[in-house]
């Protein structure tokens, strides 16, 4: 199977979480590309849906799907989005599109956040893919010098600008051990809107394509084990 044709699998196995008549919550990127267009047979099931980002709203209204602003909705019962990286942990970077903010305060809401991607996604720790930093632009230097002192190599994504009008600051070489804390630590540096690592708050469910079919783990809480 190709890529393209293992991200559409993963889209496929993430519509039995849509809850019906209620509001979703829809992230950014091929992947949940895939996913949108599935979704659409479903548009008269489901209430709407709250996008990540702008292009996502777009496709989706495409589809006749009507799209809400999240100020509008009480509750999301559900969050489908994709990631760059994510380990058996479920905790990911994501902001490869620059959707991260957003997407992190979807994620946030969401009752359940269900991850979808292909098994090249599958990392055993976090850093291989540059991680994405949303930055005010004034504080861009500043935060890039922060970052250095970390270990990072950060690169401006050149331009790009965010939907909420700023930059993104793409830093290499890190190694990332303890996830949530390096979000928390990076969140702190003034100027930082947010960055790429989804810890705080990792996925519930992780849908992986490959070959074989569509690996299902889920995140592990205590008394639990993960399917």
């Amino acid at each position: 199977m190709t890529q393209d044709e293992l991200k559409r699998l993963a889209a496929q196995a993430a519509l039995r979480y849509v809850v019906e008549d209620a509001v979703i919550g829809v992230g950014s990127g091929s992947t949940v590309n895939h996913f949108i267009d599935l979704l659409a047979p479903l548009k008269n099931r489901i209430a709407g849906a709250v996008a990540a980002s702008v292009a996502s709203a777009e496709r989706l209204r495409r589809h006749g799907i009507r799209v809400l602003d999240l100020n509008q909705v009480d509750e999301l019962p559900v969050y489908v989005d994709g990631a760059d990286e994510v380990t058996e942990h479920l905790a990911m970077i994501k902001g490869g599109g620059g959707a991260l903010t957003h997407e992190k305060i979807l994620a946030e809401v969401a009752k359940q956040f269900v991850c979808i991607c292909d098994e090249s996604k599958l990392v055993p720790v976090l850093g291989k893919y540059p991680l994405p930093i949303e930055v005010i632009p004034m504080a861009r230097s500043y935060v890039a010098r922060e970052m250095a002192k970390r270990g990072a190599h950060p690169v401006l994504r050149d331009g790009f600008k965010t939907d909420n009008g700023h930059v993104v600051l793409d830093c290499h070489g890190l190694t990332i051990l303890d996830p949530p804390k390096m979000e928390s630590e990076i969140n702190d540096i003034p100027g930082v809107v947010t960055n790429g690592i989804f810890a705080r708050r990792p996925a519930d469910v992780l849908l992986l394509a490959m070959p074989s079919g569509v690996r299902t783990l889920r995140r592990q809480r205590p008394g639990t084990t993960r399917a």
